[in-house]
């Protein structure tokens, strides 16, 4: 099955490429994100500042349906490359900070930087259908996430080792590098793109589409509101896990080895997730993911490192399922002069409910015992699988009334 689906995706050039592109601009960012909060505890030794490198860069997801309106307003191809060349340019910026009263452009960066993903995540969605083909989605989403988990095990520990050897700068100048190669990964796409025809609609109406499809298209709607519901208790979960390592009675860096664990998971089933999504269709691939993440957040409250390290690779393994399965079902779904807007508005919808999860999270671990707050959240996860894995009528899009 698993050279099945590579096999798939990289015997076709474009879909190769595209890959190629994810890889290395992904890489880059996740080594400057993971550094520059180390960077700002280091000018700064403030824990809040260095956070708030973080929530600069994820700020802009809220945005989203208003900022996936721009891959719809211009051709997907022009669009990833010249946003790619001038975050590029921008991040050569960064080799001015030198103190802490230079940070304000760190941040500023940082913030432009996270807009520029929404809208490049969004034009990636957007032409991936006719970039890679639509029999290709499901292995290229599968893979694209297999590749983001994959950088988010090795980009930290290249970029906190080129930080503590040569700066901050230097991770900042290899961020700008990658930026450069994706945009000339994406230049050499062989895909064929009609201009957007001008829209006389108001700005509010036509960011507002994207939403209104989501909704009334019988088959997104389930996924996206079952993503976002999942993400919701994935950051509860989440911010329980240093709990859950104190209960085993190991030390705080043992949480390395659950997130390791947890992403070989997350890769496994990305390479898989083009032939189950296949054999089960969206709706079931989906559903079993986050009931088998359910089962392993039922596995983590006990107090086993057997237990939990089983948990941990099943949580890892179904979070992804309901993600991949959105997106797919959104590309396959939507118009392509509505795809923009709506891939931005689903992820939105689906990763934003992440932080209010850690809020919450942050709160409940220090007031519910583990043995009751785990079990409650893998009964949450069944209740939001159950509609996933029961049979589906017949998916019809409700039309809007005159």
């Amino acid at each position: 099955m698993t050279s099945t689906t590579i096999g798939r995706v990289l015997r076709d050039r474009n879909a190769g490429l595209y890959l190629g592109a994810v890889l290395v601009s992904g890489f880059g960012s996740t080594a400057l994100g993971l550094v520059s909060g180390i960077w700002v505890k280091e000018l700064t030794g403030s824990d809040g500042l260095a956070a708030l490198c973080q929530l600069t860069l994820w700020a802009p997801t809220l945005l989203g349906p208003l900022l996936g309106t721009l891959a719809d307003r211009t051709r997907r191809r022009p669009l990833l490359v010249t946003v790619c060349l001038a975050l590029g340019a921008l991040l050569l910026a960064l080799l001015a900070v030198d103190g802490a009263g230079r940070l304000w452009i760190l941040f500023a960066v940082l913030l432009v930087h996270g807009a520029c993903g929404v809208v490049t995540d969004a034009a990636e969605a957007a032409l991936a259908p006719a970039a890679v083909g639509k029999e290709l989605l499901g292995d290229f989403n599968g893979l694209r996430m297999a590749a983001n988990e994959g950088m988010k095990l090795v980009a930290p520990l290249v970029g906190a080792g080129l930080f503590t050897a040569y700066g901050g700068a230097r991770v900042a100048l290899l961020d700008a590098v990658t930026f450069v190669l994706a945009a000339g990964m994406y230049a050499l796409l062989r895909v064929r793109e009609p201009v957007p025809a001008p829209e006389r609609t108001p700005l509010r109406a036509r960011t507002a589409e994207g939403a209104r499809h989501l909704w009334r298209n019988a088959r997104l709607r389930p996924l996206v509101v079952a993503g976002g519901l999942t993400m919701l208790t994935s950051g509860v979960s989440g911010a329980a896990v240093y709990a859950i390592v104190e209960g085993l009675g190991h030390a705080p860096a043992h949480t390395g080895v659950l997130y390791v664990v947890q992403g070989a998971g997350s890769v496994a089933v990305g390479v898989a997730s083009g032939a189950l999504l296949r054999r089960l269709g969206e709706r079931r691939f989906a559903g079993a993911g986050v009931a088998l993440s359910g089962a392993g957040l039922a596995l983590s409250a006990l107090p086993s490192d057997t237990a939990v390290l089983a948990g941990s690779l099943a949580n890892g393994a179904g979070l992804p399922c309901v993600l991949i399965a959105g997106l797919t079902a959104v590309q396959r779904e939507t118009p392509d002069a509505l795809l923009g807007r709506a891939a931005a508005t689903a992820g939105m919808l689906m990763f934003a409910p992440t932080a209010l999860g850690i809020a919450a999270g942050a709160a409940l671990v220090e007031s519910v015992d583990l043995r009751v707050l785990l079990p409650l959240l893998a009964g949450a996860r069944l209740l939001i699988a159950a509609p996933l894995l029961r049979p589906a009528r017949r998916a019809t899009s409700r039309r809007p009334t005159a």
